[in-house]
């Protein structure tokens, strides 16, 4: 089975360490003094070692862990960053949908989370992941040590779509762990039924948050190519439905364009990037597109 880091090639990691997605609307702290800090490497508390590397200061060099094992080591310390991300990845059962062969929904979020989260920690800001369902199944707060990428690579895999999404619930949830203003990133298909969704990022905005949403869809639910008279079932709820393409389809994919362009204005409102995907655009060219387009707008 490919994991979510297998997914991630090395020139594609190398593109987006080029690329920077911090908030292009000046949120109070975000962008005084951008990672220069008087205190690197003198905050509080003490992250981990890692080898020294030629361009280190030497003043970081631990001598105590060089007499001990003859190596040299430099201290990292858990800084206080200007940037604190939460990344929110749905791993309900719609996620779970995927093509005969093809990765799924949430394998595809997945990597986009792994990557988001990669490019916040090489920026040396603090990166916080989420899985939710019903509620919030999994959650690792912000931090910005380099050993915590590997950390959510391990979450990401071992999580398996299943169950129902409640929106309203997994908002409450979630809003007794933001601590301080921050960077919501929301990864979803969205197949809510309920306006919960837009309620809470709009809320999130209110309190300054800054907030982007990846809309994910599997380019069968927007195309519906299928024909003859076919049964459906919701993989949440079980119902089940008899529809015939010739006529349903058409009205399907209008309703689908009907529902994006609904959520595109609303969040241009509220200043909130929304960002629409079809799983069948290979996830790093899809992101990569969004980030250049950052890039430009910031």
């Amino acid at each position: 089975m490919t994991t979510v880091q297998d997914a991630l090639s090395p020139d594609f990691i190398a593109q987006i360490n080029g690329l920077d997605i911090k908030a292009r609307l000046v949120v109070e702290g975000f962008l005084t003094g951008l990672h220069k800090s008087p205190y690197h490497g003198f905050s509080v508390e003490f992250a981990e070692y890692r080898s020294y590397m030629p361009g280190d200061e030497i003043k970081r060099i631990d001598w105590k862990a060089l007499a001990r094992s003859d190596r040299y080591y430099v201290k990292e310390f858990e800084e206080e960053t200007n940037l604190k991300a939460y990344l929110l990845l749905d791993s309900s059962a719609s996620m779970g949908y995927h093509k005969k062969g093809g990765g799924s929904k949430y394998q595809y979020g997945a990597c986009l989370a792994a990557a988001l989260s990669l490019l916040l920690l090489n920026q040396h800001d603090a990166a916080g992941l989420a899985t939710f369902r019903e509620g919030i199944s999994n959650f690792m707060a912000p931090s910005s040590r380099r050993s915590h990428w590997r950390q959510m690579l391990d979450l990401l895999d071992k999580e398996t779509p299943a169950g129902k999404t409640d929106f309203e619930r997994i908002f409450y949830d979630l809003a007794g762990h933001l601590k301080r203003r921050g960077l919501i990133i929301l990864i979803s298909d969205l197949w809510d039924g309920s306006n919960a969704v837009l309620k809470a990022l709009k809320h999130f905005r209110h309190l300054k948050h800054e907030v982007l949403l990846f809309h994910l869809l599997d380019h069968d639910e927007l195309a519906l190519p299928f024909s003859g008279d076919l049964a459906f079932e919701d993989m949440e709820t079980g119902e089940r439905i008899q529809l015939d393409m010739a006529s349903a389809a058409p009205e399907y994919r209008r309703a689908v364009i009907r529902w994006r362009e609904g959520l595109n204005r609303e969040c241009r409102k509220n200043f909130i990037d929304y960002v629409p995907l079809d799983t069948k655009t290979p996830f790093d060219k899809a992101l990569l597109s969004y980030l250049h387009k950052r890039q430009r707008l910031g």
